[in-house]
């Protein structure tokens, strides 16, 4: 059973504001709701599945109370979700708590102005992927908790320490900490050595990185072109950057 205050509800979680007044974040689909009800210190305060999600996961079902647990149909499912094709479920989770982040002996993150929400969770899941804690974003980046990152993210946003901060005043508050900024013309990344501790900056899929950033930044860093591409889209170029210095 689907009530019209439930369908609300979850429509009204597509918006940051009604996301940060609740304190949660909703995923869709097995692969990841079933990866978060796996995390320990995430919980879920309502699942909405079908019968047919019900029936192949019956540990993690069985985990849940009926107050939390809600049995639909796929008609009902396709009235909350955002998602072309919906896929048996849905679930509405507590946003992870962090401890604040370190930023010493190791490498971080800085997002500026990255905008689309399925570049953010690709950045995301390829931080978690090569072991990186905490990314710092401008605030003019897309919502961490945006459904489409969460999506994209595929659960990676509960183990990553997403922030937003004004860079500018961070990079100057840790100054002791080396800056590389990935650009069009730099040192050649695949001539540079893994790192131990370092910011590096990802800019804008469209205008690359804030001048007054570059400004700051004593190190840039770019990949290579051979071809005759304008530009590589940020995921890709982080993936690419991690790749070499993280190692």
């Amino acid at each position: 059973m689907l009530l019209k205050s439930q369908v609300k509800y979850i429509q009204s979680l597509g918006h940051k504001k009604f996301r940060d007044a609740e304190g949660v974040f909703v995923a869709e689909g097995p692969k990841i709701v079933n990866e978060l009800l796996r995390v320990n210190g995430i919980s879920a305060t309502d699942i909405f599945a079908t019968g047919e999600w019900i029936k192949l996961n019956p540990e993690l079902a069985g985990a849940l109370s009926s107050e939390h647990l809600h049995k639909i149909e796929a008609f009902q499912l396709e009235k909350i979700s955002g998602l072309t094709t919906p896929n048996e479920v849905l679930g509405v989770f507590n946003k992870p708590i962090f401890a604040e982040p370190l930023v010493k002996n190791r490498i971080s993150l800085l997002l500026d102005d990255i905008q689309d929400p399925g570049n953010l969770g690709t950045i995301v899941r390829i931080a978690d992927w090569f072991g990186i804690d905490s990314i710092f974003c401008s605030e003019h980046c897309a919502d961490a908790f945006n459904p489409k990152v969460v999506q994209s993210s595929m659960g990676s946003i509960v183990r990553v320490n997403v922030q937003t901060r004004d860079l500018i005043s961070f990079l100057n508050s840790n100054a002791s900490i080396a800056v590389y900024a990935t650009a069009l013309e730099g040192e050649n990344l695949f001539k540079m050595k893994p790192l131990i501790e370092a910011f590096i900056i990802i800019g804008n899929e469209s205008k690359g990185i804030n001048a007054d950033l570059i400004a700051i930044s004593r190190n840039r860093i770019t990949i290579p072109r051979k071809g005759r591409a304008e530009s590589l889209n940020a995921a890709v170029a982080a993936g690419i950057v991690l790749s070499r210095l993280a190692g």
